[in-house]
């Protein structure tokens, strides 16, 4: 019996290519995509890395101005440039490109989806700079959506340079590449770009995106390091590598972390319900406002402003009080629900990992507690498994989450008790009913859309 027909297999991948993704064969076998991969990696990758080193100067320039500011004078201060960086970048967003809300990430999907149409030229710098504004001037928000966004607009742009036509799958796969370089420039995370765009981005498999998203996020990468330097983004010094051991406390943290990342969605979602009642007030007056909020209290606990990176590496080195825990991690999510809300620019990636990266301390120091005389299950572990038990739960892409948080510390140590720790999250946040969060902003815009045009 003949039951492998090499004939029948090939015309079962074509054929399930054509209905997944728009790509037809002679798609895939078009050589010259690749050259156009890989400028769209480079030029994402230049402009994300800008994006970051900017966001970094300006972060660090606020905080000095802010915190070494003597006496009370330091709280005007930050109610200034909270208030001027928010309306600035809310302003620039409702004013030029309304598509250029949030993190981007959302509208990228139903550009892909065909259910929006894409928009480069006044996107890309309003990112940038609203982006720039806001998240310099304190807002809980990262660097990673508006990068996604932009890098998309890149393949985009690429595609009109070399007049792809827009009808053919060719240019939603430079789309897509752009936007996998673009996670891979804000985080030195390749492969983490590459997985984003199979498992987000197209929920599915097919050469020709493979091979542009590769080709992009590595391209995109190389040239970051470059102009960043090669470190991983966090730090771990001193950690002893987790084992065995740590992997039913791994899935009790993923089971919390499911519950936990439930409740941000929904909470995101209510805040911005209450934005669009707040939109009759100008723009600059909804950005002023909510720069004000995370102004005062970034000026009230010294480093909750911002993305929050540095207050990561600050748990991942054991440098965060445990008794100040809770206050910080109940206002990290204010701060965020307030900083999406606004409607300015930025992503969700990194809140949400600072907000893991909290809850996983909390947690690992009380296993410590129970077994201190344990070297595996020290609090520094449980950041780490915690923003990926997280990111799983919000985002509700495992793969990218693990790999991720691999990219993200250079230690394939935590590979195991990683995917404990997020596919009892998936478990419990699909268990609980929950939409990502990412199809629910879409499903947001898209019935915004509607009534609209009705």
């Amino acid at each position: 019996m003949n039951w492998w027909r090499p004939d029948r297999f090939s015309a079962q991948v074509q054929h399930a290519s054509d209905n997944t993704s728009g790509l037809s064969g002679n798609e895939v076998k078009r050589r010259h995509i690749v050259f156009k991969a890989v400028l769209v990696g480079v030029v994402a990758g230049v402009l994300g890395a800008g994006f970051r080193r900017s966001l970094e100067m300006a972060e660090h320039l606020r905080a000095h101005l802010v915190e070494g500011s003597s006496g009370w004078f330091g709280l005007p201060l930050a109610l200034f440039l909270g208030a001027l960086g928010g309306g600035l970048g809310v302003w620039l967003v409702r004013r030029f490109a309304p598509h250029a809300v949030g993190s981007g990430i959302p509208h990228l999907k139903a550009i892909l989806l065909r259910e929006a149409e894409p928009e480069w030229r006044r996107m890309i710098w309003v990112k940038f700079v609203g982006g720039l504004s806001a998240i310099g001037g304190g807002m809980a928000l990262g660097r990673e959506g508006p990068t996604v966004q932009m890098g998309g607009g890149i393949g985009h742009m690429i595609s009109d340079a070399f007049r792809v036509r827009s009808g053919e799958g060719e240019r939603r796969a430079l789309i897509s590449a752009g936007a996998g370089a673009g996670l891979a420039a804000a985080f030195n995370a390749p492969l983490a770009g590459v997985i984003f765009v199979l498992e987000e981005l197209h929920g599915n498999f097919t050469p020709v995106m493979f091979v542009a998203a590769f080709l992009a996020s590595v391209s995109g990468d190389v040239v970051s390091r470059l102009i960043m330097g090669e470190l991983p983004v966090f730090h771990l010094t001193g950690m002893s590598a987790p084992g065995v051991a740590t992997l039913p406390w791994a899935a009790l943290l993923g089971i919390a972390a499911g519950g936990f990342g439930v409740a941000f969605n929904r909470g995101l979602l209510a805040t911005m319900d209450l934005r669009e009642r707040l939109l009759r007030w100008p723009a600059f007056a909804v950005g002023a406002t909510a720069g004000a909020f995370v102004g005062f209290v970034g000026w009230t606990v010294p480093g909750l402003a911002g993305s929050g990176g540095p207050l990561v590496q600050m748990a991942l080195a054991g440098k965060v009080a445990v008794s100040l825990l809770p206050l910080y991690i109940l206002a990290r999510f204010s701060l965020t629900m307030v900083s999406y809300g606004s409607g300015a620019a930025g992503g969700i990636f990194a809140p949400l990992l600072v907000l893991g990266g909290l809850g996983g301390l909390w947690f690992g120091t009380g296993v410590h507690w129970l077994f201190q005389s344990s070297h595996s299950l020290t609090p520094q572990v449980f950041v780490v498994l915690g923003m990926g038990a997280m990111f799983t739960a919000i985002v509700r892409a495992p793969l990218t989450g693990i790999v991720l948080m691999i990219e993200l510390t250079g230690s394939y140590d935590f590979m195991l008790p990683l995917l404990v720790s997020c596919m009892a999250a998936y478990g419990v946040a699909e268990a609980m009913g929950n939409m990502p969060i990412y199809e629910a902003l879409r499903e947001r815009s898209r019935s915004m859309r509607q009534e609209t045009t009705a």
